[in-house]
């Protein structure tokens, strides 16, 4: 069991354990023990990027003191989206890329997660080596000085060097001339990237939340808060609008009539899309068990198949390249296209969708057209303890009496969530109602048993 690591790397309210500079650095000195590579005397090199959190600045220099005093250097990027950093990892030929985000949670949360030298989130494996490293107190007696110590620089044009990326992966016969979209940056990390990459491509963009302060990230803004920009689509006219979380690397679309466009519609635009042109690797589409039942019934109508992985992309990611395929996502809007990046990317996302636009002359709300949704209920419980709520008898019944009346037109999904103490219970089925109540049914019971006090 991971004692640190959850599902999207360490997080927590900055400047609380494990969020703390102490611990930052730990982290620092034992990722880079274990990316050095024994034997090779080179200086080894790693990526640090951030979001627009206050607290990113103490975590940020703690992180690199940690790693510096391994003897690697440190390469500071400043504020650029997660597959942002990921990229430049991979580019730069660095060891590895840490991303300090706490990305769609509140400003006074943050988090460390890493990527490998190929731009890969790491496996649980090397998580749990960190941690064994930090606990067990091994590399404490690890002290490399004089010129053997690492130093830190600061890498001036990476937003540059992303933003010419981006473009790179929208068609070249295409441009984005005559369109309007509202552009909603959540006051996150993407808040200079973003507009610069849909105005050199011709869009007329209309900005919302581009002017962080360190606190106003996710605040009432971002894929997060999807009405702030379908008002922007209805007030302005704009042909689609377009949300990023505070690390950029989902999306959530709204349509030219203001209606959200989620995750699942989005994936079933793209892989359908991919599938005419017969570039969806071995027809397979890979999203979580989170989708709705509605985007299995799109691809298979569209001669396609779905692979199913547990709730979050780094587990799409890693099914992605165990099984060969090239395009997965979840329903959240984190969409990852193995043929441009290694992680989701929320800008480079929204591009794809454009060129889908573009090519084939029609609305977000046409494409939009090719899935339809089974009515889904998500509750959330918060609870003092993350139990097995199927070894709760009082639940595993109830679960299991609503589960026979559902046969085989609607299912449950309950999980805990892998970054607060929260039990997600999601239900679908045909009869929104009916499934609302059953929602409502499980949720006050989970209260009573294992909720906070």
């Amino acid at each position: 069991m991971k004692k640190l690591f959850g599902t999207d790397g360490v997080r927590g309210v900055a400047n609380v354990y494990p969020m703390t500079t102490e611990m930052a650095m730990q982290i620092g000195r034992a990722a880079a023990h274990i990316f050095k590579k024994d034997g090779d005397a080179r200086r080894h090199r790693i990526v640090i990027g951030k979001d627009t959190r206050l607290s990113g600045y103490m975590i940020e220099n703690a992180l690199a003191a940690g790693i510096c005093s391994m003897g690697v250097d440190v390469l500071l990027v400043g504020p650029l989206p997660t597959p942002g950093i990921a990229n430049i990892t991979s580019s730069m030929r660095a060891d590895a890329g840490v991303v300090i985000s706490a990305s769609h949670n509140p400003f006074q949360d943050n988090g460390i997660k890493f990527f490998s030298r190929e731009g890969v989130k790491l496996p649980d494996a090397a998580e749990i080596a960190i941690e064994e490293l930090i606990f067990s107190k091994k590399v404490d007696s690890l002290r490399p000085i004089a010129t053997e110590v690492g130093k830190a620089y600061r890498i001036d044009d990476a937003a540059g060097r992303y933003v010419v990326f981006l473009k790179s992966t929208f068609p070249s016969e295409l441009d984005l001339e005559g369109m309007k979209i509202a552009l909603d940056c959540a006051n996150g990390a993407a808040y200079k990237v973003a507009p610069a990459v849909f105005e050199e491509l011709g869009a007329e963009v209309i900005p919302i939340a581009v002017e962080p302060n360190g606190s106003n990230i996710n605040a009432g803004c971002g894929s997060l808060h999807p009405e702030v920009v379908s008002e922007a689509v209805r007030k302005h006219g704009a042909d689609l609008g377009i949300a990023l979380d505070g690390d950029a690397d989902r999306v959530i679309f709204v349509d030219e009539f203001g209606k959200e466009v989620d995750g699942d519609h989005i994936m079933a635009i793209c892989a359908v899309d991919l599938l005419k042109k017969r570039k969806l690797r071995k027809n397979t589409l890979v999203s979580t068990v989170m989708s709705n039942m509605g985007l299995d019934i799109a691809i298979r109508n569209a001669g396609g198949k779905i692979v199913k992985t547990a709730v979050g992309d780094r587990y799409v990611v890693e099914e992605m390249m165990r099984g060969g395929y090239n395009f997965g996502g979840e329903q959240s809007g984190h969409l990852i296209f193995l043929d441009y990046n290694t992680t989701g990317d929320g800008i480079q996302s929204a591009l794809q969708v454009l060129a889908i636009m573009q090519r084939r002359g029609k609305t977000l709300s046409e494409l939009a057209g090719v899935m339809t949704s089974l009515p889904q209920v998500l509750v959330n419980v918060r609870v003092r303890k993350k139990r097995d709520v199927r070894g709760i008898p009082e639940i595993a019944s109830l679960l299991d009496g609503i589960e026979a009346k559902m046969k085989d037109e609607g299912r449950i999904l309950v999980r805990y969530s892998g970054t607060e103490p929260l039990l997600r219970i999601m239900l679908e089925g045909r009869d929104k109602g009916e499934i609302s109540g059953w929602a409502g049914e499980i949720a006050e019971l989970v209260r009573r048993k294992i909720g906070e006090e």
